[in-house]
């Protein structure tokens, strides 16, 4: 660790040493900008208007090193040397200081503040030379914003002023006090404009509206909105026309094809544009986002024609079509620990199976691979087939709901069928899965919801070998409960419900699912009589019993164009009860890995202060019943495609009840603080648009596993605290 540290240190030394190399005389490298506003006012975020200067200086790794611009000053003059010819490509040219665009800049931020009000305001340009470096710094001083005064709408047509409410000055969009903002007036004709289109103002658009301001009286800005009247061809004042939709008719966009293959229900469900009803634009976007929302449909072009000298509009919709069906077959390598085979998947599609854009999918899959060094087990390979299918509705499948919920929400609903079967030399396993679930979101898009009405699963293991049952499933001193558990007939039906909101910096996810409830109502009004471990049965078999709930919460922080930072929480709980002491593997929860704690592997750490100690079976083990994650990730950009992060992880997973085989595993507050595991390091990532491939290098630095080796952090080392991960996509 010693010799990297010293390494880096070199590297930034002889990057900061070389970057004036390529700065002619009597020019200067930009080398730092500063946006800053007098202590007096503190309504004026500097942060925020640094990003309205127009020169801004070098890319900075992690804000602290110029690394990119170190790359290319390292590149000889010799431009016929293919290594000077890389190293430019690589880096980044220096960016040279221009007083024009800081003159520019000046006035650019004097006009924004004056947009915000502050009509005062002043702004001073400093620079400060060191060597052939110049830095820059912007100083605001605002001043005492203006506000608006005496507020008046001036519209000289009775049928606008009564549509839009604006006899009564609490439907204004301004208000007498505001502080002044040209984004306030501009959003004031925007809903102006927004208003009159969805209520027959076809024409209408947002430059008939003007503003007069006077500053005379104080700090406060006199105004006066103005609607403008039409115009007739010989330029005389008219009233703005309200238009009527007379007809809406479909056809085919395709040349080849005169036939929509939708049916007439399905075309109506997602128009919203109506006949004998006035011209609304909002339904006219409403209409184009529900055919795109058809995987059936592959274009949608939306026309209205001006019926001569009368108010009315013909609207024509034309659609073209996807073909329907598509079949693809995807062969794959597989690799589990060191035991080689191959995988193929077969599938088939339709995308408008009953011609109202149902999406059918039928997924076949094969697998094999060649298992060796299995002592004491019969001569088997792995074989696993397995056939998925689903059936999705682009609408609500409901009863109950009227059409026109059903028009104003996206939904999908689905109908899920799988069968697997799994032959592996120590056991054979069957699972049989159905799954009926909605999906759903109101027309912003920033709020998605998911219930799962029933999802059921039933897993048969037909077949045990006697070595693998001796070993670990009956032996009296090494059989594990967890274990033994999670290979026996079990069935589970959930039923579960989860919300989504995201609007690009901040992300929430939480979901809630439960299971064995109403089996377990219907056994206890029954009587049904319980087996050997006082377990209720349906069709002969336990059946899984629990409550489980999930949070999961993102924040992103933009510090600038190149870097920002990330703040992950996740939490999990699931308690079983009832009918089960355990939970299913499936539900369990384990930590470790690309997206939770980056300094161990997936299941590599917990429950609580748990040590594995046998390899073969710790993947069942080192699984709890809640889990805690908390994550802080600083990201820049680096150059071309390539992205930089320095990360830091803590948490941890617990058992809530205090299970034999997993030792120090149990949840209590006493002994929270101290279990909780962190890890650091640096991450890579080339960003591709339209995936991103990840790499992560984690470092232990609190291990609670170990009480002498408690902080890995304060003694590191690679072969026992270090982790590599290889992943596609964002850890969260």
């Amino acid at each position: 660790m010693k010799q990297i540290r010293n390494i880096l240190f070199a590297a930034v030394l002889l990057t900061s040493c070389a970057e004036t190399k390529y700065v002619p005389e009597g020019r200067y490298l930009l080398d730092e900008v500063k946006v800053t506003v007098d202590g007096k006012y503190k309504d004026v975020n500097g942060s925020k208007m640094k990003n309205y200067v127009r020169q801004q200086g070098n890319v900075k790794w992690f804000s602290l090193v110029k690394l990119p611009l170190g790359v290319y000053s390292m590149s000889g003059r010799d431009s016929t040397k293919w290594m000077n010819r890389f190293l430019k490509r690589m880096g980044e040219p220096p960016v040279l200081f221009d007083s024009l665009k800081a003159e520019q800049t000046v006035v650019d931020l004097q006009q924004i503040l004056s947009n915000y009000g502050y009509f005062d305001s002043r702004v001073e340009l400093w620079t400060r030379k060191k060597g052939k470096k110049l830095s820059t710094i912007f100083k605001l001083y605002p001043g005492t914003p203006y506000k608006i005064g005496a507020l008046d709408y001036k519209i000289g047509d009775e049928v606008i002023i009564n549509e839009l409410g604006l006899y009564d000055p609490g439907n204004w969009g301004l208000r007498t006090g505001m502080q002044f903002s040209v984004d306030e007036l501009d959003k004031e004709r925007k809903r102006i404009t927004q208003m009159l289109n969805d209520r027959g103002y076809y024409r209408f658009h947002k430059e008939y509206i003007r503003y007069e301001a006077d500053t005379v009286g104080g700090r406060n800005v006199n105004l006066t909105l103005t609607l403008n009247p039409n115009k007739t061809r010989d330029g005389a004042d008219t009233l703005h026309t309200r238009y009527m939709v007379r007809n809406v008719t479909f056809e085919s966009g395709a040349k080849d094809d005169s036939v929509i293959h939708l049916r007439r229900k399905v075309l109506g469900e997602s128009t919203y544009i109506k006949e004998n009803s006035y011209y609304s634009g909002s339904d006219l976007q409403n209409t184009y986002n529900h055919f795109g929302r058809l995987g059936a449909v592959k274009y949608t072009n939306i026309q209205f024609r001006e019926v001569p000298d009368t108010t009315l509009l013909d609207c024509r919709i034309q659609l073209q079509t996807n073909k329907p069906s598509t079949l693809s077959f995807q062969p794959e390598g597989t690799n589990t620990a060191g035991d080689l085979g191959a995988a193929a998947t077969l599938s088939y599609q339709n995308r408008n199976l009953f011609r109202g854009a149902e999406n059918l999918s039928i997924e076949l899959r094969g697998a094999f691979e060649a298992i060796k060094g299995l002592e004491g087990y019969s001569n088997q390979d792995f074989i696993e087939y397995s056939v998925e299918t689903k059936l999705k509705f682009p609408r609500f499948i409901i009863p109950f709901v009227n059409a026109e919920t059903r028009r104003s929400i996206n939904a999908t609903s689905e109908v899920s069928l799988l069968y697997d079967l799994q032959d592996r030399p120590e056991f054979h396993r069957r699972l049989w899965s159905a799954g009926w679930r909605y999906r759903w979101a109101p027309p912003t898009g920033r709020y998605q919801y998911q219930l799962d009405l029933i999802d059921v699963n039933y897993v048969l293991m037909p077949w045990i070998s006697d070595t693998f049952r001796r070993l670990y499933l009956d032996d009296v001193s090494s059989r594990n409960a967890i274990l033994r558990y999670n290979y026996e007939n079990l069935f589970i039906t959930k039923t579960g419900f989860g919300f989504a909101y995201n609007n690009g910096r901040m992300a929430l996810k939480t979901n809630i699912e439960t299971a064995g409830n109403l089996f377990n109502l219907i056994s206890e009004l029954s009587n049904s009589s319980k087996n050997a471990l006082g377990q209720y049965k349906v069709f002969n078999v336990a059946y899984a019993q629990y409550i489980k709930g999930d949070i999961d919460f993102t924040r992103i922080v933009q510090l600038d164009y190149t870097n920002q930072v990330v703040f992950h929480f996740g939490l999990g709980v699931a308690y079983p009860y009832g009918n089960s002491t355990l939970l299913p593997f499936e539900k369990r929860y384990f930590s470790g890995g690309a997206n939770s704690l980056r300094g161990w592997s997936v299941r590599g750490i917990g429950p609580g202060r748990y040590k594995g100690t046998d390899g073969r079976i710790d993947f069942i083990n080192q699984t709890g019943d809640m889990k805690l994650d908390m994550n802080v990730e600083y990201r820049t950009h680096l150059f071309w495609k390539l992205d930089g992060a320095l990360f830091a992880d803590a948490g941890n997973i617990w058992t809530l009840r205090e299970y034999k085989d997993q030792p120090g595993g149990q949840f209590t507050l006493k002994d929270f603080p101290k279990q909780i595991a962190a890890s650091y390091g640096l991450g890579f990532r080339f960003n591709f648009d339209y995936f991103i491939v990840r790499f992560d290098l984690g470092m232990k630095a609190v291990n609670p596993a170990f009480d002498e080796e408690h902080y890995p952090v304060l003694h590191p080392r690679l072969s026992r605290d270090f982790a590599f991960h290889f992943s596609v996509g964002l850890p969260f």
